[in-house]
């Protein structure tokens, strides 16, 4: 069965346009896990115009009370960055080659070109008994390179798939992130999943076998406004536990 990680950045990005605790981003986390979810991620970024330090650590202890779920941790891998996963100590860290001023994730990793960098954080995250990931492009080169990056998981960037989902190029997308996966996963690398997906396109993506996780956040957030947090989240399991 596929995890999902809901990724609370949105949550916190409404609290900031306030100035004051509320929504409070580890109240929506304690809510999303008691109706099941089993993972929880966020991307703090170095302009925190979301997710700020402070509320990494409150996750943090926050999860204690939650030991069955897993912490993720986004980010580009700078000294700053690799500091504070080092102080949380999460279950997962997944490496994204994000400019400090990035709106959002757009592109995975080209390995070959970061490999020093990658194999650097990789160790120092295996040094401090934390999983990593790469964010990577559906692409069979790439995942022929993670091993080499001395990665754990891949997680597939699933723009385009969301692209093209409902079109005409959907299969032939779709068979691009299946092979990346099945070939990260020969290679004995693990394949988590995320960006764009919705209630509308996971189902169809978990077609492909052994994705261990997906990570939603924009999405999730959006639909739980619209349809309410229990019944979208209730979606969601229904789908993950049905996956390939």
């Amino acid at each position: 069965m596929t995890k999902l990680s809901v990724n609370v950045n949105k949550i916190a990005l409404l609290r900031n346009s306030r100035g004051r605790e509320y929504p409070g981003v580890t109240d929506f986390a304690r809510r999303v896990i008691g109706l099941g979810v089993r993972g929880i991620t966020v991307h703090p970024r170095p302009d925190e115009r979301h997710i700020r330090r402070g509320d990494v650590f409150a996750l943090s202890e926050m999860l204690k009370d939650f030991p069955e779920v897993e912490f993720n941790i986004e980010g580009y891998p700078s000294p700053d960055f690799l500091a504070l996963v080092a102080q949380v100590n999460p279950d997962q860290c997944t490496l994204v080659p994000d400019a400090p001023d990035q709106i959002t994730s757009d592109h995975g990793w080209d390995i070959t070109a970061n490999l020093a960098l990658l194999q650097e954080a990789a160790s120092r995250l295996r040094d401090a008994g934390v999983r990593s990931s790469l964010f990577l492009d559906p692409s069979v080169a790439m995942a022929e390179h993670a091993p080499s990056a001395g990665c754990d998981r891949v997680e597939l960037y699933t723009e385009e798939f969301a692209q093209a989902f409902g079109g005409r190029e959907e299969d032939e997308v779709l068979a691009r992130y299946r092979a990346a996966a099945a070939r990260a996963t020969d290679l004995g690398i693990g394949v988590n999943a995320g960006h764009d997906l919705n209630l509308d396109n996971l189902a169809r993506f978990l077609e492909i076998e052994n994705v261990l996780e997906v990570s939603i956040g924009h999405a999730l957030i959006v639909e739980c406004l619209e349809h309410g947090v229990e019944r979208v989240i209730s979606r969601y399991l229904a789908i993950c536990e049905g996956s390939a």
